[in-house]
C-alpha cells in the first residue's frame, strides 16, 4: 500500500487544494485537527467565561460581547442553560477527544510504527470533513431559532425532545451524530494501520506508549460511539418524526410542529442508559491518550525509560475495560435498586487500582532521574498532579451515599475539571510544544512556553478546588443565580473569587495562542532531535518529510528494552544506523 500511496504522489506535487484542503496526508489532517479544535478551544472558553460572569455579578451586561448575544447584554437565564450546554459539549466532542486523538493520533501513529501513511488515506479525509461537518452544524445551531440548545451536554430527554421549539437543540443532535462518525472512521484506521501496518521488528511490545494509549482508545471509540450516534439518531426521530423511543406515553407538544402529539410510551431512563454507556467510556476517551502522552514526555524529561512499561499497558487496557461496565454510577439518582448500585459503586472503585499503578510508574519514572524542567516536562508533571486530585475527588462519588448528596452540585464540576482540563489539557499543551518541531520545523519560544504553564497552572487551581469547597457545600450546578436560594448566598463570595480566576486563566491561553501561530513562521529552526527523544519519529528530520520514512525501517529494539543513553541504545535502529553501527 505504501508504495502504491508514493506511485500515486510520483507524477507532480499536488495543487494548494489537495496539499491543504483535501488532504489524504497523515500530517495535514493532524494538523487540521489541531488548528479545528484551537479555535474551538477559543469559543468554548468565551462560553464558559459569559456563564461565570453572570454567577459572579448577576444581572450585569456582559463586558465586550454581551451586547452582541444576549438581550441587553445580560446573560437571561435560558441563555444561562444553552451556556453551559454549549459549553460542555464544544469543550468534549470538539476540543478535547479531536486534540487527544484526531489531532495527535493521526499525526504520530504512522510515525511510531514506521509507515508511510495511514492504512486508509482517503477514510482518513473523511474522518475529518465529517468532523468539520459537525463543527458547521454546531455553529449554525446558534443562528437556527427557537429555543436555546439547552437541555445539557447529556441532553436528557424529554427535554431535549418536547422542552426545546425549533431548530436549534436539532442542529446540535446532527452535529453529535457528524462527529461520532468521524470518531468511528478514524478509530478504524488507527487499528488497522496499528495492527497491519508496523515496520518490521517493530512488535506490539515495542509501541511507545502513546501508540498503545491510542490503539485502546481506538478499541474504546469503535465500540462505545456507534451507541452514541445509534441513540442520538432516536432522539432525532423522536423529536422531527413523531417517534417515542425516549418520550413518555400522553400527548405532548411536538418541538418541531407546534402541535399536540400523541407518543405511545418510551423510556426516558433508556436515554440514560444507552448515553452512559458511551459517555462513561468517553470519559477514557478524554484521559487514555493524554496518560500514554504524558508518559512518554516524563521518560524524556526524567532522562530514563518509563517505569513498569508492561504494567502501565495492562494499567490502560484495565482502566478502558472497567469502563465498560461501570456507566450506571451516574445515575444512583435515578432510582435503580440498592442491589444493583453497590454492583455499579464497587465496580467503579476497582478503576482506582489500574489509576494508581499508572500514578505509582510515574513517579517511579521520575525517581532519581536528571529531570528538566523544560516546558513539555512541566505541563507532564502537572498533569499528573491533577489527575491525582481529579482521580481522588471520583472515589468520593463511586460510594452511593456520598454521591447521592454531592450529585449535580459543583463537587461533580470540580472532579470533572480536574480530569479533563487539569489532566487532559495539560498533556496536550505539553505535546503540542513537545511535537511541534516535528509538525511545523520550528521550536515555540521555551520562555513563553513556561510562562504559559505557570499561569495555567496557578489560576487553573484557583478556579476549579473551591468549587470542592462550594459543591460539599451543596451549591448546585446550572443555576444562573444564587439569590434564587437564600442559603446559597453566603458562597456568592467565592462565585466571585472563581469567576476573577477564571477570566485570568482564559486570558492566559493568549501566551499559548501568541506562541503557537507565532513560532510557526518565527521559531527558531528545529534540529532533528531537539529533545534527544528516544521513539521512532526522532530518526527523522524535522518537520517530518511528506512521506516520512525514504525506506520503511528495520526495528531492532524498543525505546524501552535498553539503556538510557539517547546516543546509543535507547534510540530505535533503522537499516542505516545499524550499519554504521557494525562499522
Amino acid at each position: 500500500m505504501s508504495d502504491a500511496h508514493d506511485s500515486a504522489h510520483a507524477h507532480g506535487k499536488l495543487g494548494f487544494f489537495r496539499s491543504y484542503i483535501w488532504s489524504t496526508n497523515h500530517k495535514v489532517i493532524g494538523k487540521q485537527f489541531l488548528i479545528t479544535s484551537l479555535v474551538f478551544l477559543f469559543i468554548a472558553g468565551s462560553l464558559a467565561l459569559s456563564l461565570r460572569w453572570q454567577l459572579a455579578n448577576p444581572q450585569t451586561p456582559v463586558p465586550i460581547v454581551g451586547k452582541l448575544f444576549f438581550k441587553g447584554g445580560i446573560v437571561q437565564p435560558e441563555n444561562f442553560i444553552s451556556l453551559t450546554t454549549m459549553h460542555g459539549l464544544m469543550m468534549i466532542f470538539f476540543v478535547v477527544i479531536p486534540i487527544l486523538v484526531g489531532a495527535f493520533g493521526n499525526f504520530l501513529i504512522p510515525l511510531h510504527v514506521g509507515t508511510h501513511d495511514m492504512a486508509f488515506p482517503v477514510l482518513n479525509a473523511g474522518s475529518y470533513w465529517a468532523f468539520w461537518g459537525g463543527c458547521v452544524c454546531m455553529i449554525l445551531s446558534f443562528f437556527a431559532g427557537g429555543d436555546p440548545a439547552g437541555a445539557g451536554w447529556t441532553m436528557y430527554a424529554p427535554l431535549s425532545v418536547i422542552g426545546m421549539k425549533g431548530g436549534s437543540m436539532s442542529m446540535v443532535l446532527l452535529a453529535v451524530v457528524l462527529v461520532g462518525f468521524s470518531s468511528i472512521m478514524g478509530a478504524v484506521n488507527y487499528l488497522t494501520t496499528i495492527l497491519k501496518m508496523r515496520a518490521p521488528g517493530l512488535s506490539m511490545w515495542r509501541l511507545p506508549l502513546t501508540t498503545w494509549a491510542q490503539f485502546i482508545t481506538a478499541i474504546l471509540q469503535l465500540l462505545a460511539t456507534p451507541v452514541l450516534a445509534g441513540a442520538v439518531i432516536m432522539l432525532l426521530c423522536d423529536r422531527m418524526l413523531g417517534t417515542s423511543f425516549f418520550v413518555p406515553g400522553g400527548l405532548s407538544l411536538d418541538s418541531a410542529q407546534g402541535a399536540h402529539v400523541k407518543h405511545s410510551g418510551g423510556s426516558v431512563i433508556l436515554w440514560q442508559h444507552v448515553f452512559w454507556f458511551y459517555s462513561h467510556p468517553a470519559v477514557y476517551i478524554l484521559v487514555l491518550p493524554a496518560m500514554g502522552m504524558a508518559s512518554d514526555l516524563l521518560a524524556v524529561g526524567a532522562r530514563k525509560p518509563i517505569f513498569g512499561y508492561k504494567a502501565m499497558v495492562f494499567s490502560i487496557a484495565g482502566i478502558a475495560g472497567l469502563g465498560f461496565i461501570v456507566w450506571a454510577h451516574h445515575m444512583f439518582l435515578s432510582g435503580m435498586k440498592p442491589t444493583l448500585a453497590t454492583a455499579f459503586m464497587i465496580s467503579t472503585m476497582l478503576i482506582a487500582l489500574p489509576s494508581s499503578i499508572k500514578v505509582f510508574n510515574w513517579l517511579g519514572t521520575l525517581w532519581r532521574g536528571s529531570i528538566r524542567f523544560d516546558t513539555p516536562t512541566l505541563n507532564a508533571m502537572s498533569f499528573v498532579a491533577m489527575f491525582i486530585i481529579g482521580g481522588l475527588s471520583g472515589i468520593f462519588m463511586a460510594a452511593t451515599p456520598v454521591d447521592i448528596f454531592i450529585h449535580d452540585t459543583y463537587f461533580i464540576v470540580a472532579h470533572f475539571h480536574y480530569v479533563v482540563f487539569g489532566g487532559s489539557i495539560f498533556a496536550v499543551f505539553g505535546a503540542i510544544f513537545f511535537w511541534f518541531p516535528k509538525m511545523f520545523g520550528r521550536m515555540m519560544n521555551p520562555t513563553l512556553g513556561k510562562i504559559h504553564w505557570l499561569l495555567t497552572f496557578v489560576f487553573f487551581n484557583l478556579t476549579f478546588f473551591p468549587m470542592h469547597i462550594i459543591g460539599a457545600g451543596g451549591h448546585m450546578r446550572r443555576i444562573s443565580e444564587v439569590a434564587i436560594y437564600n442559603w446559597l448566598l453566603p458562597f456568592q463570595p467565592w462565585n466571585k473569587f472563581i469567576t476573577h480566576a477564571a477570566i485570568a486563566l482564559g486570558l492566559s491561553q493568549i501566551v499559548f495562542l501568541f506562541n503557537f501561530f507565532w513560532s510557526m513562521g518565527k521559531g527558531k529552526p528545529a534540529p532533528g532531535n531537539p529533545w534527544e527523544a528516544n521513539t521512532l519519529e526522532w530518526t527523522l528530520p524535522c518537520p517530518a518529510p511528506e512521506h516520512n520514512y525514504e525506506k520503511i525501517p528495520t526495528v531492532h529494539h524498543g525505546p524501552y528494552e535498553y539503556g538510557v543513553s539517547p546516543e546509543k541504545d535507547w534510540l530505535p535502529q533503522t537499516e542505516e544506523s545499524a550499519g554504521k553501527a557494525a562499522h
